[in-house]
């Protein structure tokens, strides 16, 4: 099948996005892939969200438009429901929210990189991102992160936003199984777990395919500024990521079928160094080989553990 022939299902939760969604529909509608099916998930707007999605149906000449009414649980329980909604069928699965801009070649770009691999294998595609204001102004850009994705990495560090993910279906196939017997943190970071955690193939490409807008009620979630940076650190260090990792840990129990040997092992080690006394703790965690992009990462998450932070 060549890739112009590939029907893309775009997963776009949404609430109360009135105010900027027109924009994020005109540039999936101008995206250079040919078939794109769009699926909204809306949880509970108040808003002229949905009204908005009603006036874009006759206009959508790439597939169809479907509105589905969401569990109205929060973001990531909005998102699992789509990943496990079979109705949804489609050659790959990209996610989106709704209010930023993609470039016009972001689905295509991930579908050429998928070519080279075999459909069989679980394949996830993701990138940098520029970040704007509300206004549309650019104001930075992502980390350009350079070490390879890989379960290990995945373990502490969720590399990419669920608005660049493409998934091919054996990848969506597989997240849906996993969906189906936990929740998450987040459906990028649970992606990242999973397709790594099952030997899948990960991309990050250093391209920034999608441009971030960036509200007051989220400054530090583009991660793009020292303020930023640093304010994360310090979510590290007060404990709240071992409240994520404790759900992400709970969430790999219930799958383990699902992983690689070499991936449950650097699993139980994972699990091993948040326990016992400093020096157990960091030996397994140096055998785990567990890593984050940057140095000072990996810095901060050695001091994190020594604290007893993670």
């Amino acid at each position: 099948m060549s890739k112009a022939d590939l029907r893309i299902a775009v997963l776009m939760g949404t609430k109360d996005g009135a105010a900027f969604i027109d924009e994020q529909l005109q540039s999936l509608l101008v995206q250079s892939h040919p078939l794109i099916d769009l699926w909204v998930s809306d949880d509970g707007s108040v808003d002229g969200t949905i009204a908005i999605i009603e006036a874009w149906k006759p206009r959508w000449a790439k597939g169809r438009v479907t509105l589905l009414d969401g569990p109205r649980q929060g973001f990531a329980a909005n998102f699992r429901s789509m990943i496990r909604d079979r109705r949804i069928d489609a050659d790959c699965y990209a996610f989106s929210d709704q209010d930023d801009i993609w470039e016009p070649d972001r689905l295509e770009s991930a579908v050429r990189w998928m070519q080279g691999f075999d459909a069989g294998s679980p394949l996830m595609f993701c990138s940098r991102t520029a970040t704007m204001t509300e206004t549309g102004s650019l104001v930075g850009r992502s980390p350009l992160f350079s070490r390879p994705p890989s379960f290990r990495n995945a373990l502490v560090q969720s590399i990419a936003g669920g608005n660049t993910i493409l998934l091919n279906r054996a990848a969506r196939d597989l997240l849906a199984r996993a969906c189906a017997r936990t929740g998450f943190v987040s459906h990028d970071w649970w992606a990242y777990l999973i397709v790594t955690g099952a030997g899948g193939v990960v991309h990050y490409d250093p391209r920034p395919l999608v441009r971030y807008r960036q509200h007051a009620a989220n400054l530090v979630g583009a991660n793009v500024s020292w303020q930023a940076r640093v304010s994360r650190l310090g979510r590290l260090f007060k404990g709240e990521f071992a409240g994520w990792t404790d759900l992400n840990l709970a969430g790999l129990a219930v799958n383990r079928d699902l992983l690689t040997p070499d991936a449950a092992t650097c699993l139980d080690l994972f699990a091993s160094a948040r326990r016992g006394n400093l020096f157990q703790r960091l030996r397994a965690l140096r055998k785990s080989g567990v890593y984050r992009q940057t140095f000072a990462g990996t810095l901060g998450l050695y001091l994190a553990f020594v604290l007893g932070r993670i």
